[in-house]
């Protein structure tokens, strides 16, 4: 767990920081003078932004779920993830699955917290997309 913690931080945490100072620094260089009047955002944009975060969320969580699974060492992952010097009986990344002497090694909310963000991002690209459409047509119509 402390591993994943660390490369969390290393992957997202610290690029995230450095992209805000930086942000930071080009705005006190500017004195904010070209800072863009914000409006409300559009209901198309919402859902386009729900999409793109459940899918950076399921990627995170779907690569949480790999680091179970046996790459080099297939003998090893069951030690590590089970305490059991064996082999593997099964593993598959897509149910992320990983038994080792009988037992499902993977965390049982993984595969469902998958399926929800995959069904988030799909529903809300849709919407998105029809919500855009609408909002196109209705700016035609307004002309």
């Amino acid at each position: 767990m402390a591993t994943l913690v660390g490369m969390v931080v290393l992957a997202v945490a610290l690029p995230a920081w450095a992209g805000i100072a930086v942000v930071g620094w080009v705005r006190r260089r500017r004195g904010d003078r070209h800072r863009p009047v914000r409006t409300a955002p559009s209901p198309a944009g919402l859902a386009a932004w729900t999409a793109v975060l459940a899918l950076a969320a399921g990627g995170a969580v779907h690569l949480y779920g790999l680091s179970y699974l046996p790459f080099l060492f297939p003998e090893d992952a069951c030690w590590f993830n089970a305490g059991v010097k064996a082999s593997p009986d099964s593993s598959g990344a897509l149910p992320v699955s990983l038994v080792c002497d009988g037992v499902e090694v993977v965390p049982a909310w993984l595969n469902p917290t998958l399926l929800v963000l995959a069904v988030t991002a799909v529903v809300a690209t849709a919407a998105a997309v029809v919500l855009g459409v609408r909002a196109r047509g209705a700016r035609r119509v307004a002309r």
